[in-house]
């Protein structure tokens, strides 16, 4: 396993102009001990208030920091993917830019990755957030883990550190941010979670609300077929079918020698249903085909390669 040579360290942000200073302070103290090749991109989502000039001065006098900024708001999830295609660590550190994340966790989130890991989780054990939020992110972590089948505490906390391989090899969408972890489980990708610092926030205000309930359960939904379907979309659609069409057969079987008229009527539209399912489910392969061949995209992911060489050279 290669040890790290080169961090970079994306942090999106949206209206934090009184938190960048002592963040960058805080990160650059830690650059300082790590004594790696060190990057921090801070991306702008948006804001309305002075964070970007607040970047823009911190900028100027350290070039290892740097900055992206958005024309108008377009979610966190955006916002990390744009940092992660800038990045050119080794590994990849994505964390908040309101000082609740603590810099200092860092190294520990790195000596887990030359342990040979993959992704390393962070889990805000001793969490400063209100009953109800703690309450609520509890059970949307048990229902992420049961649904993925990738365990974690805390899905929620954005400090987590990734091989640089593995998470430029996923595609972010919706607020797929927080099922990042799970979305690396397909490459096969080695996934810890260790305990990391909690601080209460100090200026601003969060940017989380209830409205996101919807899109996360929508987006689950998503990354659920991705785990287990994404390269045989035929297999959910066939079961289902065939589910509607053996339920079609038993019910005229049953129905009819008892006198119930309309048994047939809905037998028939069980079996119409099926097909459309079935049609669906093949629609969905050839976009899955499309997707992969329009990029000469694999359908597996290989982590290592050792004593290959070229013939002939």
């Amino acid at each position: 396993m290669n040890m790290i040579r080169s961090i970079s360290i994306v942090i999106p942000l949206y209206n934090e102009e009184n938190n960048l200073a002592p963040l960058c302070e805080q990160l650059s103290c830690v650059m300082n001990q790590l004594k790696l090749e060190s990057e921090v991109i801070f991306v702008d989502d948006g804001s309305i208030d002075a964070s970007f000039a607040c970047l823009d001065n911190i900028i100027n006098g350290d070039n290892r920091f740097k900055a992206l900024r958005f024309g108008r708001n377009f979610g966190q999830t955006a916002a990390m993917a744009a940092g992660i295609v800038e990045s050119s660590g080794d590994v990849i550190i994505l964390m908040d830019a309101d000082l609740q994340n603590d810099p200092l966790d860092i190294p520990l989130l790195l000596n887990k990755i030359n342990e040979g890991y993959d992704v390393v989780s962070g889990w805000r054990y001793y969490r400063k957030d209100s009953f109800a939020k703690k309450m609520s992110s509890m059970l949307a972590n048990k229902l992420i883990s049961k649904v993925t089948g990738v365990v974690l505490h805390d899905y929620g906390c954005s400090l987590k550190a990734y091989r640089s391989e593995i998470l430029k090899n996923i595609r972010l969408y919706g607020e797929m941010h927080r099922f990042i972890p799970a979305l690396a489980s397909i490459t096969g990708a080695k996934i810890c979670e260790i305990q990391v610092n909690h601080n209460p926030r100090i200026s601003g205000k969060s940017n989380y609300g209830m409205e996101r309930v919807g899109k996360v359960i929508m987006d689950l939904i998503t990354v659920k077929f991705l785990l287990s379907y994404l390269t045989k979309p035929n297999y959910i659609f066939g079961k289902w079918a065939a589910y509607l069409f053996i339920s079609a057969i038993l019910l005229v079987s049953i129905c009819i020698p008892l006198g119930i008229q309309r048994a047939g009527l809905m037998g028939g539209i069980m079996i119409l249903a099926g097909l459309q399912l079935i049609s669906m489910g093949l629609l969905s392969e050839l976009m899955v085909r499309i997707y992969y061949e329009s990029q000469n995209k694999p359908t597996y992911f290989i982590k290592e390669r050792k004593n290959f060489k070229n013939l002939g050279k």
